[in-house]
């Protein structure tokens, strides 16, 4: 039995905190919840590690033409321009500088992800564009192989949909998990009701 001195207040009991209820649904949430929001979110999957050879190689073959004018021209026109050269060692140094920077850019935000709600991707490096398609506006589903991306085993899938701004896009991908993404898409749209026009 616990005794007070004389003169002594009790304290007063406290409360335990509240549990967040917000936290708790962002770790697991319950199975009986209906369907999740489409709203911005961070999505869970980065694109394939060999998207950045990929982008790196459409970055050289998009400078080269640019490089070669310029260089053709200070060849041309050297001896009655001398603001060729310099003009020229700019050129290739922003063409480098592009080649060196702008595919790990890509990679670091370029993000996607699927459920049976939506398809979203996040793109771009200077400008990002992020984007969700409900599944029940999907029309098609497409997986696609350039040259390049046949050659480092990469696919892009393209998710059209109703939408004027245009498909969403997936791309880089690992030619397997593409796959079982354009199949598992496929049989959630055809199991979906929607008004896909």
């Amino acid at each position: 039995m616990n005794r007070l001195s004389p003169g002594v207040e009790p304290a007063p009991v406290q409360p335990p905190p509240a549990r967040p209820e917000v936290a708790a649904r962002s770790v697991a949430p319950a199975p009986a919840e209906g369907p999740r929001s489409i709203g911005l979110r961070s999505l869970r999957h980065r694109v394939d590690r060999r998207a950045v050879w990929w982008w790196t190689i459409r970055a050289v073959l998009a400078m080269a033409p640019l490089v070669a004018a310029v260089a053709t021209g200070r060849a041309v026109l050297d001896a009655t321009r001398p603001w060729s050269t310099p003009l020229l060692v700019a050129v290739v140094a922003i063409a480098v500088a592009y080649v060196a920077v702008v595919p790990s850019l890509r990679y670091a935000v370029h993000r996607w992800e699927t459920t049976p709600e939506a398809v979203y991707a996040v793109s771009g490096w200077f400008v990002r564009e992020w984007r969700a398609a409900p599944v029940s506006r999907i029309q098609t589903v497409d997986t696609v192989r350039g040259p390049v991306q046949r050659l480092l085993g990469l696919a892009t899938v393209t998710v059209t949909t109703a939408s004027a701004h245009g498909p969403v896009v997936l791309v880089g991908l690992d030619l397997e998990v593409a796959d079982e993404t354009a199949r598992r898409l496929t049989e959630i749209v055809q199991r979906t009701r929607g008004d896909a026009t």
